[in-house]
């Protein structure tokens, strides 16, 4: 049975402190939205915090609690709480371009060169560092940060940490925005309901109208087949994924899970 989450879950500092008591000036709590949706960008928040940042607004939990209503009603407060914060976005396009990991990462770097100081450290929703990872996007698409920034992940972390919750709150509104306007330019599929997520109606209308320009080819569209440079990226995120796993015994690291990937194709 799925783990529910507790909805009476409260976001707070503890984790965030923890880390700036251990000498980071600045800590960045870092999430996403739209990595699962058919159409549109992805999207991340950044919210930053230091010693001195008093605890998040009332009412703050992860943008997946909360209606559109109270998520919109936060914005404000958040930005003033915030020593700074920021959103970047990753286009359809170039998650068909670079694969969904490759373009989070662009997204996040976008949201991190807006800030007027960059992090020492970004606490990471989820398990998985795919902001860290040296394999950045290409060069053209964005330019690399000014310094490093160390990355943390923590499971649950926008139902824990407020610095996290405060940034998938500004990502989520953010986008939704957008998805609101690109429904009035490609009508029909109802973003400004479903966001550009597998909702019965937007499948509906993707088989009766077919796909657009913003959506991901590189995604199982219903009766569209994927554009070969989608599934290139596509697999070769596959083999990043695998790479990121304990190598096979024997293999050399970082080769022996794409050889198991090769062998299984052949």
């Amino acid at each position: 049975m799925a783990e529910r989450r507790p909805r009476s879950a409260v976001p707070t500092l503890r984790r965030e402190r923890e880390l700036l008591r251990s000498g980071h000036a600045l800590v960045a709590g870092v999430d996403e939205v739209g990595r699962g949706a058919l159409a549109g960008p992805v999207t991340v928040g950044v919210v930053v915090v230091g010693l001195t940042t008093r605890s998040a607004p009332v009412g703050l939990r992860d943008s997946k609690l909360l209606s559109p209503a109270a998520r919109e009603a936060l914005v404000p407060a958040l930005r003033r709480w915030a020593p700074a914060w920021a959103v970047g976005h990753a286009s359809a396009g170039e998650v068909d371009a670079l694969g969904i990991l490759r373009a989070l990462r662009l997204a996040g770097t976008r949201a991190l060169q807006q800030l007027p100081a960059l992090p020492a450290l970004a606490l990471l929703d989820g398990d998985y560092d795919w902001l860290g990872r040296p394999d950045l996007p290409p060069a053209d698409a964005c330019g690399p940060l000014a310094a490093p920034v160390e990355v943390v992940t923590q499971v649950k972390g926008d139902l824990r940490c407020a610095a996290v919750a405060a940034a998938s709150v500004l990502a989520k509104v953010e986008r939704d925005a957008l998805m609101t306007g690109l429904d009035a330019e490609h009508p029909g599929y109802g973003w400004a309901g479903n966001k550009g997520y597998s909702a019965p109606e937007h499948l509906a209308a993707l088989r009766e109208l077919g796909p657009c320009a913003q959506h991901r080819r590189s995604w199982r569209l219903p009766g569209v087949p994927a554009a070969p440079q989608a599934a290139a990226a596509a697999l070769a995120e596959q083999l990043e994924l695998l790479d990121a796993l304990e190598p096979v015994p024997g293999a050399g690291a970082g080769t022996g899970c794409a050889e198991e990937l090769g062998a299984r194709g052949a």
